[in-house]
């Protein structure tokens, strides 16, 4: 398949769902502009796409489920803001361009943060955005492990952990469990809620559970190996941040090899957990392997 195009077109459908979500001012107009200067600042949108690509897998149509996954990059986007705040890991650079403090200041940078958090929750429930093939009780569902999967057994656990190991001793536990619950846990459940959207019966569930945990962990290893080898222009941020603040991170633990060995068994698996998916699945191992060459 031509993963490019299917990325780029799907792309535009989270984008251009996002700049019409957002296209009304509202008061204060510089806390809409905060929000929106990150959420345009041009990421990849693999979660939602990962979402859409899963929701299709399944049997649904991508653009019935277009808004929910949209509202799975503003989480996103929010944990960007608030990663790169002084309080937390203090860069000036994201994806290229001066991160969201460094122009709207600390405090509306958080409240942008938070802004973008719980207008997810607003979007996914929002019956405005709901088509009728997807049932109330998928979206009860999805809402509650977006949340737990976000939280503080999730996402949030994950980065106070993180804080909480720098310039510790390498510790194999406590890198698993910072990626697992850092990285891993919004990809897992993206994929996750666009099979649930569709109806998935427990085995493809159970399939596509799988396949996000290893593309998720795979996805913070390869990240770690791109702070190492990547260049800043590149990566969009700058290079050897991790090591300058001494995170606990694969390549500090295990070295580039033997991080990439395992960053290729993890999208190796994941591919595998796919097997029972006919070409409509197609997308989803194409993704897998495209997250394993990325450079940025």
């Amino acid at each position: 398949m031509d993963l490019k195009s299917y990325l780029s077109e799907k792309k535009q459908l989270i984008e251009a769902f996002l700049e019409s979500y957002y296209s009304a001012p509202f008061p204060p107009k510089i806390l809409r502009e905060s929000m929106v200067y990150s959420l345009s600042a041009g990421g990849k949108r693999v979660r939602p796409i990962l979402c859409l690509a899963a929701y299709e897998a399944c049997g649904g149509r991508v653009e019935d489920a277009v808004p929910q996954a949209s509202a799975i990059e503003l989480i996103h986007t929010y944990s960007l803001i608030h990663d790169d705040l002084p309080a937390m890991d203090n860069d000036d650079l994201r994806r290229g361009k001066p991160t969201n403090h460094k122009v709207f200041g600390e405090g509306i940078a958080v409240l942008a943060g938070d802004g973008l958090l719980t207008d997810a929750f607003c979007l996914f429930a929002d019956r405005r955005f709901r088509r009728p093939v997807i049932a109330d009780s998928a979206i009860a569902q999805c809402v509650c492990e977006l949340a737990h999967a976000a939280g503080s057994q999730g996402m949030v656990g994950g980065q106070a952990q993180d804080l909480l190991s720098e310039n510790s001793e390498p510790d194999p536990i406590t890198l698993i469990f910072i990626h697992e619950h850092k990285t891993a846990a919004l990809i897992s459940v993206s994929v996750r809620i666009g099979a649930i959207l569709a109806g998935a019966d427990e085995e493809k569930l159970e399939r596509l559970t799988r396949y996000g945990e290893n593309i998720g962990l795979a996805f913070q290893v390869i990240d770690d190996i791109l702070d190492v080898e990547g260049e800043t222009e590149v990566i969009g941020k700058p290079k050897g941040s991790d090591e300058k603040k001494k995170k606990l991170t694969y390549p500090r633990l295990y070295g580039i090899e033997e991080s990439r060995r395992k960053a290729k068994e993890l999208i190796d698996a994941s591919v595998s957990a796919l097997s029972v998916f006919d070409g409509k699945a197609e997308p989803l191992r194409a993704v897998a392997r495209y997250l394993y060459e990325r450079r940025n």
